[in-house]
């Protein structure tokens, strides 16, 4: 065996190679992501210590009036103990993980991917990248249409950092951020905030944000001080469904 394809295979070239191959990339939060991860043998047998699937998504974080991104692992899966790939080798390895409830929606500039790694000692990692696309639960599609029902549109959408009385699980929360454009709340409200704190197949935690619209002095002073911002936590289920429209409606009438 080649002293040079050995050095060589440690700085990548002529290494092991890795894909990871995804029954399905379209997935709903809860639903069992499953697939295989192939690799093929470089020019020079090498040692595996393990293969890691990660699963990422990323969130604002401020410091110092300054945003910037950071990658946030969601679930991290060993799917295989240390083994032997030789020169040309192939192998398939099966795995499968549920995908957390957690998981945000992969709308607006939310992106969520699944990092495939192989440990190799005393060489560059070979590594994969793929992103899937996350649609809500059942629960969660009908509040964010009841939501654009009442008149309001979907302006934004993204994960911040939380406050830490709303942290859950992970140290981001996903906000949907409309605006009145029809409607009873037209006029009356600058924005309308959900906030998914947790979830899961028949319930979810919200926070809403209901910001009102300034109307005169006393209303700018509020502005300036916050005070025209009111937060609401609820917890929702599927039993509501069939009065969410109301629930909703008297819920934002109170605080406007």
């Amino acid at each position: 065996m080649s002293f040079f394809k050995k050095a060589l295979a440690s700085f990548g070239v002529g290494a092991a190679k890795v894909d990871t191959i995804l029954d399905r990339s379209n997935v709903r939060v809860g639903d069992t992501i499953t697939g295989r991860v192939e690799i093929v043998g470089g020019d020079v047998a090498q040692t595996i210590d393990a293969i890691s699937l990660v699963l990422y998504t990323s969130y604002t974080k401020e410091l110092n009036d300054t945003k910037y991104e950071e990658d946030v692992v969601l679930e991290n899966l060993r799917i295989s103990d240390a083994f032997t790939v030789e020169a040309g080798e192939k192998k398939s390895l099966p795995f499968s993980f549920e995908l957390p409830y957690e998981t945000p929606i992969t709308m607006g500039k939310t992106r969520v991917w699944v990092h495939t790694g192989l440990d190799i000692a005393m060489a560059i990692d070979p590594t994969d990248k793929d992103y899937i696309s996350v649609e809500p639960t059942p629960l969660a599609t009908e509040i964010l249409n009841v939501v654009q029902a009442l008149g309001f549109r979907l302006r934004e959408v993204g994960c911040e950092a939380a406050a830490p009385v709303y942290r859950k699980r992970y140290p981001f929360v996903q906000e949907f951020e409309f605006v009145p454009t029809s409607g009873e709340f037209r006029g009356k409200l600058d924005e309308f905030e959900v906030m998914f704190l947790s979830q899961s197949a028949h319930s979810a935690e919200l926070l809403l944000q209901i910001d009102r619209k300034v109307r005169g002095l006393s209303s700018l002073f509020a502005e300036a001080l916050d005070l025209d911002e009111s937060f609401v936590r609820l917890t929702l289920t599927t039993a509501d469904i069939p009065q969410l429209q109301q629930k909703l409606t008297q819920i934002i009438r109170q605080h406007v």
